[in-house]
């Protein structure tokens, strides 16, 4: 009797486990445009599409706010991202949780590593401006 209920629970507890995770990982990138300002505060708008690898293609609107002891203006274009830790195409879209040290001059370029959940964003592109400082904050990716 006993092995009988154990089968059973054990069945029954395997139907809970989302479908989506069964599958597996997906492999998705983030490639965007940004541009923003800081004195204190820092915002950040921009654009992107994210492509996966099981043909998924996701125009996205991004923002970036935050604060810290931080100054300046760049303009990103061209930038990559990459996920990790997602097992939907639902689970990249969101709000981050980002810290960054960054300084540029004319020519800007920075990276940066984000977390949401178990879902991290890797973050890297190249542009102009200039800026100075450590700030903290959310980067946000909704569907456009």
């Amino acid at each position: 009797m006993k092995t009988t209920m154990a089968v059973l629970l054990l069945a029954a507890t395997a139907g809970l486990a989302p479908a989506a995770q069964a599958a597996g990982n997906i492999d998705c990138e983030l490639q965007y445009n940004l541009s923003g300002w800081s004195a204190f505060y820092k915002t950040a708008d921009g654009t992107g599409t994210i492509t996966c690898d099981n043909g998924t293609r996701i125009p996205v609107k991004i923002t970036a706010k935050g604060g810290g002891l931080t100054v300046g203006r760049t303009t990103i274009t061209d930038g990559r991202g990459k996920f990790s830790g997602a097992y939907s195409t639902n689970d990249l879209l969101g709000t981050y949780a980002a810290a960054e040290v960054h300084a540029s001059a004319s020519r800007a370029s920075g990276a940066q590593a984000m977390t949401k959940g178990d879902v991290s964003l890797a973050l890297a592109g190249t542009g102009h401006g200039w800026s100075l400082g450590v700030g903290f904050g959310k980067f946000v990716i909704e569907r456009r």
